[in-house]
């Protein structure tokens, strides 16, 4: 086979896989109000979930994501909550159980209707984006804005020369948690030696 042969061959196959969808969940179980909710491995040893987007179905309503699923005979536990898996989706509501520790990147970014969130605080991770554009974050009190022990953002203006105290219990920052607070001069941080 010539190079030319190959070269033909190679863009034929590439473009092909184009058009197919790759399957973007591991598994899928209904919860027990029976809606549908897609997970992912959370771990190497395919022990642990973490809920996803699921192959671009949505999500909507109101969703109870629980603490661990039983899938073919096994049970897993949910720890996580993958970057994107409610994003742009239509929630209203959604309890977090207390067996997830982490909420991924983007997890509910514009998701516009969803206004109520039970974070536990089992939660000590939460990526940057994750309630971005949602009524919920919409609705907190100006100030630092906390999911479960991790101080995600920062809601409203500062003054110049602003001073901000992180409260006692809090294990974590969230990325970009400060970000446009230009009044920012400097922040109180709680001893979290007992926490790592």
């Amino acid at each position: 086979m010539n190079k030319q042969s190959f070269i033909t061959i190679l863009l034929t196959v590439l473009m092909s896989m184009c058009g197919s969808k790759v399957s973007a969940y591991n598994l899928s179980v209904a919860n027990s109000d029976g809606v549908i909710i897609y997970y992912e491995w959370a771990n190497s040893e395919k022990t642990e979930l973490s809920v996803c987007y699921g192959n671009g179905l949505s999500y909507s309503g109101s969703v109870v994501i629980p603490e661990s699923v039983v899938y073919e005979g096994k049970t897993y536990s949910v720890t996580s909550i993958s970057k994107y898996a409610f994003n742009k989706s239509g929630l209203t509501s959604v309890t977090i159980p207390n067996s997830v520790i982490n909420i991924g990147e983007s997890a509910f970014e514009y998701s516009l209707a969803l206004t109520s969130i039970i974070i536990p605080n089992s939660v000590t991770s939460v990526g940057k984006n994750a309630f971005l554009g949602t009524a919920w974050i919409n609705n907190q009190p100006d100030g630092v804005v906390y999911a479960g022990k991790v101080a995600y953002c920062y809601k409203g203006e500062l003054p110049a020369n602003s001073h901000i105290s992180i409260k006692d219990g809090t294990i974590g920052i969230a990325p970009y948690a400060f970000y446009g607070c230009s009044g920012l001069t400097f922040v109180t941080i709680p001893n979290i030696n007992q926490y790592w």
